[in-house]
């Protein structure tokens, strides 16, 4: 795109984060000069990185209503409107991006995208393939074809696929690549391992330390401190390093997430003894007693329902606390919150706020004293069963070893496949799937169904 001296300038501005500024500057040109296409498209940019999509898709729909032929500004478009979740329209924009670029591969990377969130899965590997023919470096096509073949189950050609993400923006190791482990005999090295993805990647991925164990390494396991006291219940560990503190001497490095990558070559050969994560006695006495205390006779069922928000895929794996509501229609059912942060004010505007079978919720100070979890991990062990959503909750209770049921959208993250319904990372998951996409009522329904016999079979 031609674009006027002002407008690259608020491009500069809009590129180094000052994007609240750039929105105003953008608006201010417009005022000057409304007939700027280029202005509408950068003005939709803009509200789409403020997770506006509405005003984007306005802002974009009128760039085009004056200048029509422009690939970027449709590949906008269908961004914005897939972000809106409109994504049958977003697929159209990508459509037309395409057919005026023959070879855009961001529109094509884009497309892919909106069909895997429509469901189009076989669709979406057809359209990242055609992406990365195109455009063999970019690491955010090669990262999300990965993504999908590893939920298809192909991980002899998901996993090369998927380790372009650590040439994608936001992907950092702490170590020289040069000294990278590359899936040769771990016999006699020590490694470094770290997380890369968060909490509940970091509590799934653990197991792996053990692996290297068992096959003569020794392991430097690098984590957040607030999880030492979770980390410490955890075989093949040899040293717990915090962030920000020396390191002892090691070999090789790499992350926990890629000793699976080099050592789980199918969905059959993943470790999945369980538990080997611990609850503290203390602290499993101390709930036991809480619990005793508040909760009401029944089976004690623990409930979470919200990830973070912020989380690109959020609106598919949350869950309205409105929703649930028929769950707590069984008798004999004592319910619990495991809910922290986000999502807990939910609870007073639904029927879980009061009641015989109310949702009651833990003290504010929970898993704040002893570390992240640890007092989560010891309510867990004392309750009957866990109905969650795709959360860091949900990976606790897994490798605790605790009965769990997991509800999971039409599209999940790829770690739990596409037709399973017992997870294979955790035997005590059991896996409730959407039939289509957005319809948590079937899923409900079921788990219902399944709640019901469960607490009349004391199973």
């Amino acid at each position: 795109m031609t674009q006027p001296t002002s407008l690259r300038a608020l491009w500069q501005l809009h590129q180094q984060g000052q994007v609240r500024a750039a929105e105003s500057g953008y608006r201010a040109l417009l005022s000057a000069r409304p007939e700027d296409p280029f202005a509408w498209c950068y003005l939709g940019i803009a509200l789409a990185d403020q997770r506006r999509f509405n005003e984007a898709i306005a802002a974009y729909e009128r760039s085009l209503e004056l200048q029509a032929n422009v690939p970027e500004t449709w590949n906008n478009l269908g961004n914005a409107l897939r972000g809106a979740k409109r994504y049958e329209q977003a697929e159209v924009a990508f459509d037309r991006a395409v057919e005026l670029r023959p070879g855009y591969a961001l529109a094509e990377l884009n497309r892919g995208t909106a069909r895997t969130w429509r469901g189009d899965l076989d669709g979406a590997l057809t359209t990242f393939e055609r992406a990365a023919q195109l455009a063999p470096e970019n690491p955010d096509i090669r990262r999300n074809l990965g993504v999908l073949r590893l939920l298809q189950g192909d991980y002899s050609r998901g996993w090369p696929a998927y380790r372009a993400r650590w040439q994608m923006k936001g992907f950092h190791r702490p170590a020289p690549a040069a000294t990278c482990w590359r899936g040769d005999n771990p016999a006699g090295c020590t490694f470094f391992l770290y997380p890369e993805q968060g909490l509940g990647d970091l509590i799934q991925f653990v197991r792996m330390a053990q692996v290297l164990k068992q096959r003569g390494a020794r392991t430097i396991v690098g984590c957040p401190p607030r999880m030492f006291g979770l980390l410490q219940t955890c075989p093949g560990i040899d040293v717990l390093v915090g962030e920000g503190m020396q390191t002892p001497r090691w070999d090789v490095h790499c992350s926990l997430l890629e000793v699976a990558e080099h050592l789980v070559a199918t969905p059959a050969e993943i470790p999945s003894q369980v538990p080997y994560a611990h609850a503290a006695d203390r602290l499993i006495e101390y709930w036991k007693r809480w619990l005793g205390q508040q909760l009401p006779p029944g089976k004690r069922i623990g409930l979470a329902w919200q990830g973070n928000p912020q989380h690109e895929a959020d609106g598919f794996r949350s869950i309205p606390l409105s929703a649930l509501e028929p769950l707590r229609q069984i008798e004999g059912t004592s319910w619990l919150a495991l809910q922290h942060g986000y999502g807990i004010e939910q609870i007073a505007g639904t029927q879980w706020a009061a009641g015989p079978r109310a949702l009651h919720r833990l003290p504010p100070d929970t898993d704040q004293t002893s570390g992240a979890f640890m007092d989560s991990a010891a309510v867990l062990t004392q309750l009957d069963l866990l109905i969650t959503t795709d959360t860091s909750i949900a990976h606790l209770a897994g490798a605790l070893g605790c009965p769990v049921w997991l509800l999971l959208c039409a599209v999940p993250d790829w770690r739990w496949g596409l037709t399973v319904d017992q997870s294979p990372w955790y035997p005590t998951m059991r896996l409730w799937r959407q039939s289509s996409m957005g319809d948590w009522s079937g899923v409900i329904q079921q788990v219902k169904d399944a709640l019901r016999d469960f607490v009349a079979d004391g199973v």
